[in-house]
């Protein structure tokens, strides 16, 4: 917001510095002008015959001499009256300007000490109250910053004390001979200590992500092949799981600027989400469409459906609507945290879209065409495919 002139605090200080030098002025001449006529008026007592003659010559010889004292002790008194209403007016001006100084210095070195509670209460418009919002914002961001600090270890020792459980349980009933060796066993503790390396890696690569350490190599890719590969890939998973995957791809695509196997590897992560969510006979459908910046990706699914006000927070590391389901399904609770990073790394933006709980959801992301090239005519979209059809067409293309 723009401050109006009256409001800063340049101006307010040179109107100080003003205000001080005519108040210093205003008492100088005050208390000359009455010192004055009280040794003029002792004069007419000492001259009786002038007093009613104005301008009458002084007939006493050492009537200059008084006169030059009595202005001079006049000055004298009247500058120090001045100068001590100068420095009244200066201590309360100064006051009003160090005084939330201060109170700034002290939140700020609390803050430094961790205490991100502070909040500093300065009223007025000026640039020192825009300061003090300015550090209150700051604190409020180091106090969430510092809640997701203590939720995200929260959460990783409550993420790798599962499956450290599991493990140490089933070995130590195998090693009592409560539990028997057997392939099932030995599976069981082989799937917990597989989703316990997933997660350690994760964070590993969530960590990267924050830091804006991850390695981007963009060149010129072909959207549709990258679908159509992490289609492939995917494609067992769906079959078992009877759940339809579907493409509907243009058939003509222009090339964005991307790093494939970011791209590939944030694809995997929201087919793997749409089919945890999915239950059997549902449907989940890869599209693509261009507009003036780029390629919009769209991973859209029949699934179990967001409330509106768990969309907001999807992105959030360990971030999960229904806790217990996810952590049985398998999720680390940090992919889509890691996707959002990948996706704003090179360029594009990641969004959730869902109309409630039951309606399935849609994860939507864009890709850039190359800086500086010339932007794409609009895709002809072909007729739309039946379900049970699209995709093994789209794979064979």
């Amino acid at each position: 917001m723009k401050q109006a002139w009256y409001n800063r605090l340049r101006w307010k200080l040179f109107l100080s510095h003003l205000m001080i030098g005519v108040i210093a002025i205003s008492v100088l001449i005050a208390i000359t002008q009455l010192l004055t006529g009280v040794g003029l008026n002792f004069f007419a007592l000492l001259n009786p015959d002038t007093a009613d003659v104005p301008f009458a010559p002084v007939q006493l010889p050492l009537n200059d001499e008084y006169l030059r004292i009595m202005m001079r002790d006049a000055l004298i008194v009247a500058a120090f009256a001045a100068l001590e209403a100068a420095i009244i007016v200066s201590l309360s001006v100064s006051n009003r300007i160090v005084g939330p100084l201060h109170v700034m210095s002290t939140v700020t070195r609390r803050l430094a000490q961790g205490f991100y509670q502070e909040r500093i209460e300065i009223s007025g418009n000026d640039e020192l109250a825009e300061l003090s919002q300015n550090i209150n914002q700051l604190a409020a961001a180091l106090e969430q910053t510092e809640q997701r600090r203590m939720a995200l270890l929260a959460d990783v020792t409550h993420e790798l004390r599962t499956p450290l459980s599991t493990i140490a349980g089933y070995m130590e009933g195998m090693l009592d001979g409560v539990i028997t060796p057997d392939q099932k066993t030995f599976e069981l503790v082989l799937h917990e200590s597989q989703r316990l390396q997933r997660l350690v890696e994760h964070l590993q690569m969530l960590s990267h992500a924050e830091a804006g350490q991850i390695v981007i190599t963009p060149e010129l890719v072909n959207a549709g092949a990258l679908v159509r590969r992490a289609a492939r890939q995917f494609q067992p998973q769906f079959a078992q799981a009877q759940v339809r995957l579907v493409l509907d791809l243009p058939v003509q695509l222009p090339p964005v600027w991307a790093d494939p196997d970011r791209v590939n590897q944030v694809l995997i992560n929201l087919l793997s989400n749409a089919l945890r969510y999915t239950p059997a006979g549902g449907q989940v459908t890869i599209r693509i469409r261009s507009f003036e910046g780029g390629l919009l990706f769209t991973v859209q699914d029949t699934g179990v459906g967001v409330a509106p006000e768990h969309l907001p927070h999807l992105f959030e590391r360990f971030y999960r609507v229904d806790k217990s389901r996810a952590r049985a399904s398998g999720g680390s609770g940090v992919g889509l945290t890691i996707a959002r990073h990948l996706i704003y790394a090179q360029g594009g933006e990641i969004w959730a879209e869902s109309d409630g709980l039951g309606q399935g959801t849609r994860f939507l992301f864009t890709l850039p065409y190359r800086l500086g090239a010339t932007s794409p005519v609009p895709c002809e979209i072909p007729p739309a495919l039946p379900a049970e059809v699209a995709l093994e067409q789209q794979l064979v293309a």
